[in-house]
């Protein structure tokens, strides 16, 4: 991979400066992974931060004793994870589970933390995508009480502007199973397919199977509705 690519896939690296990345590409170790396996398990040490070249992954924790498990984030190309079990030192708190085929670039946590101290405008920048996770996470605390298709949009176009790729007049996102999007939504099953099948009603989304897309063919409405508060 090229250090200009390398650059403009991953906004975290987008401040870094030309050498950082030289070096960071150096000790990069490169993985691929099936759809279903797990990238990362829960209490394993953090010894990595991953990067997602292509694909998509979910972020999960189980719920207390029992079996139940639950997605608490879904993350696609550019985006990044790992760097909290390396940055607290403590073992990690959740799976990450491939949710597609998914490559990935990891960096072990010792050349990482090196990196982060060497580079000023990385470790900035770095802080700056936690903080926006932490909104992220206040947002959907804000909307816990607000209609289920209203969550349902804010989760569809978070997904389209953060990972989508353009195709015509419309955004391409992976075809995420509904427990998936019902955890992260935090609504449940039922009304997460009820509300998918209105939206492909109205020509607002196009499920395509066959491809494992969904298709947000009018983003504009999805954002209409995500903004009624």
């Amino acid at each position: 991979m090229q250090t200009e690519v390398f650059s403009e896939l991953f906004p975290l690296l987008a401040a870094a400066n030309p050498e950082t990345l030289d070096w960071l590409l150096s000790v990069a170790t490169e993985h691929e992974y099936p759809a279903g396996r797990a990238v990362l398990m829960e209490d394993a040490w953090g010894n990595a931060v991953y990067f997602v070249v292509s694909g998509w992954v979910k972020v999960r924790r189980h719920s207390g004793t029992g079996e139940d498990v639950a997605t608490l984030a879904i993350l696609g190309r550019g985006d990044f994870f790992g760097e909290m079990a390396i940055l607290d030192e403590s073992p990690r708190s959740t799976d990450v589970i491939a949710l597609s085929n998914v490559k990935l670039l990891s960096i072990s946590a010792q050349r990482f933390i090196q990196t982060l101290f060497k580079d000023p405008q990385l470790h900035h920048r770095m802080l700056q995508l936690m903080v926006r996770r932490l909104r992220q996470t206040n947002l959907r605390f804000q909307l816990r009480n607000q209609p289920a298709a209203v969550k349902l949009a804010n989760t569809l176009v978070a997904l389209g502007e953060n990972y989508g790729e353009e195709v015509g007049a419309g955004v391409d996102i992976f075809n995420i199973p509904a427990k998936d999007l019902a955890d992260v939504t935090d609504i449940t099953i039922d009304d997460t397919s009820k509300i998918l099948e209105k939206l492909d009603s109205k020509g607002w989304i196009q499920i395509q199977p066959n491809r494992q897309t969904m298709h947000l063919a009018n983003l504009k409405q999805l954002m209409q509705l995500a903004a009624k508060r």
